[in-house]
């Protein structure tokens, strides 16, 4: 194994989807959660499609994404330093250097990243939370991860219309609690909000997630899914998330333009 890969001390590599993906991320400290495995699996993209990824993170979305469709251009955006060479060392760790560039980039800033409409689709796993609401955690990834200390979920949805092309398609994971928010956010940049699936943590909860895919300029007519729930009342996933899990993906229809 190159040496740039190796892992280092503090580090895990861990195996994804039945050991096809393997990514490399700190023991303490930012590590990608079940909501990022939602998103990819909720993200259906079309052979040749251009990808961006906006809070790329360790790069876990882009990668599952690029190794499961015959994608175009991937770039993944990250604003912290360590956490983009983390990324880019998951890159040549799976072999896919050739296909996904990783950048710095800050999303509060669009026109730095790229040239306008240069991508067909995009996705964002955004922070959750507002600044000041709850406890900000002292470990400074993972309170950007989770906090909007550098950038809201507007200037993310800000940043995919600018990369996106006409009818360029945007999804994201979001808390299920502020779901209008969202929804308004996305049709305030003439995102038409196309596909929603709320995620439940088991049956008889309230909703924990909502994903969302919009279509940038796209006509009115959204398309509500079923649930997904991840665990069953008696616990375990549920089959589903032991699809989702194990790769063995079963795709939604996609909604109209």
């Amino acid at each position: 194994m190159d040496e740039e890969i190796l892992p280092r001390r503090g580090e895990t590599v861990d195996p994804i989807l039945d050991g096809r993906l393997r990514i490399i991320q700190k023991k303490s400290g930012y590590r990608f959660s079940i909501d990022a495995l939602l998103l990819a699996h909720f993200t259906i993209l079309q052979e040749g499609d251009d990808l961006i990824d906006l809070g790329t993170g360790s790069g876990i979305v882009g990668l599952i994404l690029a190794q499961r469709f015959g994608c175009g251009r991937v770039l993944g955006i990250e604003i912290q330093e360590d956490l983009a060479e983390t990324a880019r060392r998951n890159v040549l760790l799976n072999g896919l250097d050739g296909r996904i560039e990783i950048r710095r980039g800050d999303v509060r800033c669009p026109e730095c990243l790229c040239e306008p409409q240069s991508f067909s689709a995009a996705v964002c796993n955004p922070p959750y939370r507002r600044l000041r609401s709850g406890r900000t955690n002292p470990d400074p990834e993972r309170a950007v991860a989770r906090h909007e200390i550098a950038g809201t979920v507007g200037d993310f949805i800000a940043a995919a219309v600018h990369a996106l092309r006409p009818k360029g398609r945007f999804r994201l994971i979001y808390p299920a609690t502020r779901t209008v928010q969202v929804l308004t956010k996305m049709r305030d940049r003439r995102v038409e909000p196309k596909r929603l699936r709320m995620v439940h943590s088991r049956p008889g909860d309230s909703a924990a997630f909502v994903l969302v895919e919009g279509v940038k300029g796209g006509r009115e007519g959204l398309s509500v899914l079923r649930p997904l729930f991840i665990h069953e009342e008696a616990g375990g996933y549920t089959r589903e998330m032991a699809e989702i899990l194990s790769d063995l993906w079963v795709y939604p229809a996609r909604g109209g333009g």
